[in-house]
């Protein structure tokens, strides 16, 4: 009589755990996103060739088991960004483990020596007048295939040299503004735009593309809007609204993240 009853081991029950604990990783990171609707179809598909598998259909297990093996290359071409943005959770994540800690050579710069009193002031006259903006500060990533999408300026940070770089005439007012190690890196940079689907309608297309290069970049993002000249602050896909009074001090808790 035993042996009629589904023998369950310790391993079989991590197993199931871990596989759990995956898909809720996945849902959580496509929650929101276009390509949820895709990775649901993608897990219906996999059931449906698992049941007909079990059922001793041989057609469709056939045609079903082709389109899952070749799904896997599809599923790399499709979800791009979103494994891109897995890979960075957990090497961000391993930055700030033990590794790191005990191969110093292992870290990245942080941009702890920004002189965050120019940036703050250019934010808050930009943000007077209404002039659109958008700056990457940059944390554990230098944001270099970002800087070649744009074009190399290498000076020292002021606060009438940011407003004039995005001032409305000027020919790299449009894209972002690179800023690390202290120097305004490049400006008119191109961003990922963000594929979420839940982003209220008010935000435009800085906030997207700050949200965007954000998911995938350990950076700060700085959004002053051209309708309301209100100040964004985005890290982590996450876009909060900041009182110009609590800007320098927001910025500084960041860098030190």
């Amino acid at each position: 009589m035993i042996d009629l009853f589904i023998q369950v081991r310790v391993f079989d029950i991590i197993d199931i755990i871990l596989v759990a604990a995956l898909f809720f990783g996945l849902y959580r990171l496509l929650k929101g996103t276009s390509a949820m609707s895709i990775f649901i179809g993608i897990v219906a598909l996999f059931l449906i060739w698992q049941l007909v598998k079990f059922l001793q259909m041989e057609m469709l297990t056939a045609i079903l088991g082709a389109f899952v093996s070749v799904g896997f290359i599809a599923l790399i071409i499709i979800f791009q960004p979103e494994i891109r943005r897995f890979l960075f959770t957990i090497g961000a994540q391993a930055q700030e483990g033990k590794l790191t800690r005990k191969f110093k050579f292992l870290r990245v710069r942080s941009n702890v020596d920004l002189d965050i009193d120019a940036v703050t002031k250019a934010c808050l006259n930009m943000s007077d007048i209404k002039q659109g903006a958008l700056i990457l500060l940059t944390r554990k990533n230098n944001l270099d295939d970002i800087v070649t999408t744009g074009v190399v300026v290498n000076a020292d940070i002021s606060n009438p040299l940011i407003e004039n770089i995005f001032f409305k005439n000027s020919p790299l007012h449009d894209g972002a503004m690179v800023i690390r190690h202290n120097r305004i890196t490049a400006a008119r940079c191109i961003l990922p735009v963000t594929q979420k689907t839940n982003i209220p309608g008010h935000y435009g297309l800085r906030h997207r593309a700050a949200i965007g290069v954000t998911e995938v970049n350990d950076c700060i993002a700085l959004v002053v809007s051209e309708e309301t000249g209100n100040i964004s602050m985005v890290t982590g896909g996450e876009i909060r609204t900041v009182k110009p009074s609590e800007l320098k001090e927001m910025i500084e808790n960041e860098l030190k993240v």
